[in-house]
């Protein structure tokens, strides 16, 4: 899939985790697998920077018409939201990455119990079990 550019924007694919039978959690294999997710997303990201980067630079034009310079200002700004709020998940990336260096991916920040391999899979850079998670977000909401 790609955006009105020609940009891909489909982040990664990967073959989902066959676990074996008896297999522990977060054993090598699995780890593997998600350091392959989590980098393949990340240089994604990173190409798209620099994709925003160089069309800015080629796009860049100063309009003598105001509309058409508040269009391209208001182009401009969207992408340079996007691109921060991509470089806060490759911030969030690059701590997984350290989870998994140090062996505790995979596990709940707040109680301790297994995440699940399809929670990573389809949120690789989770931190809470869905329990905990749901429990977050109860809170969030009535703080308002």
């Amino acid at each position: 899939m790609t955006d009105t550019r020609g940009f891909s924007i489909e982040p990664y694919s990967f073959e989902p985790y066959q676990p074996e039978e008896g297999e522990e959690y977060m054993n090598p294999r699995q780890e593997e697998h998600f350091r392959q997710i989590l980098l393949a997303w990340k240089r994604s990201l990173i190409e798209e920077v620099d994709r925003t980067v160089h069309h800015m630079q080629d796009e860049a034009t100063n309009f003598p018409d105001p509309n058409d310079r508040a269009t391209q200002e208001s182009e401009f700004s969207l992408e340079l939201r996007t691109r921060d709020r991509e470089r806060k998940l490759i911030k969030k990336i690059d701590e997984a990455l350290k989870r998994l260096d140090e062996h505790e991916y995979g596990y709940c920040e707040s109680c301790g119990v297994e995440i699940g391999i399809r929670r990573l899979e389809a949120r690789p850079t989770a931190t809470l079990c869905i329990d905990c998670k749901t429990l977050e977000e109860i809170r969030e909401k009535q703080l308002g």
